[in-house]
């Protein structure tokens, strides 16, 4: 059985873990170490029984307690080859630690997961969100990304638990009171993806399967989670999808989410 769980998400810090009875794989660390193994702590795990970390991207939401983190807790890090030169060469994971290299849409086995990146679009060096499989369960996620192309799509299709970026409520942005050219990093194809743009993926998963939905990076600023909870289940009346089809869970900023667990065989 796979179990999936966010331990906080959003601008101050974002962390997911995926995890059997033989492998935990967490994906990206950014709060505090102190918090993340609390956090850990939470919903059942220890730190020192992590196998990997996978990161995303390099910015600090991401990456911000590696580096102490990896200091206590000697796990095997892996990023795409622009990520690698990035923690390395700015000594933001400890002395000793093994940054393995992702080459997008090539699956790596660890453990007992199969773990396959695939690129986002996003305005960092380069960004992934994963996709984990086992026998015939798998989760997806995509945290950081500007537009949703065919090519992530593929990726996020046919997973029973999806976990996708649901950054902004369109109006909220566009009257805030962030400067215009943050509103536009934040808008445009390589910032962050709406409630719209999730809710109207959110329809087309559905379709292939999807059972569980979390909504991922909400802004403390131009969003909220009823917000983004009803655009995305208007978006499934509007389509005529029948009621139950999906869950939908905004993942909380600063708390672990529950446990969700995928039956795989």
């Amino acid at each position: 059985m796979i179990h999936f769980a966010t331990l906080y998400s959003g601008s101050s810090g974002n962390s997911t873990v995926v995890w059997d009875e033989e492998t935990a794989i967490m994906i990206d660390m950014g709060a505090s170490c102190k918090k993340t193994i609390f956090a850990l702590g939470e919903v059942g795990l220890a730190a020192s029984k992590l196998d990997a970390i996978l990161v995303t991207h390099e910015h600090s939401d991401h990456i911000g307690g590696l580096q102490i983190f990896t200091k206590n807790y000697p796990v095997p890090v892996y990023g795409t080859a622009e990520t690698k030169e990035y923690l390395e060469s700015r000594g933001l994971v400890a002395d000793g630690i093994d940054v393995g290299v992702l080459i997008p849409e090539r699956t790596i086995r660890i453990g007992s997961f199969a773990v396959t990146p695939f690129s986002t679009s996003h305005d960092s060096r380069t960004c992934c969100g994963f996709r984990i499989e086992k026998g015939t369960g798998r989760v997806a996620i995509a945290t950081d990304i500007g537009k949703m192309e065919d090519s992530v799509f593929r990726y996020l299709s046919d997973c029973q638990l999806v976990a996708l970026e649901s950054n902004y409520d369109e109006m909220m942005l566009r009257n805030g009171r962030y400067p215009a050219a943050l509103k536009a990093r934040i808008a445009g194809p390589q910032g962050h993806l709406s409630n719209r743009e999730c809710a109207s993926t959110a329809v087309r998963l559905v379709n292939t399967g999807m059972k569980h939905l979390v909504l991922m990076h909400l802004s403390e600023e131009n969003n909220t989670p009823a917000v983004a909870e009803t655009m995305v289940y208007g978006a499934f009346e509007n389509n005529e999808l029948a009621d139950g089809c999906c869950e939908v869970y905004s993942a909380p900023r600063f708390a672990p989410s529950k446990i969700w667990r995928i039956q795989e065989c």
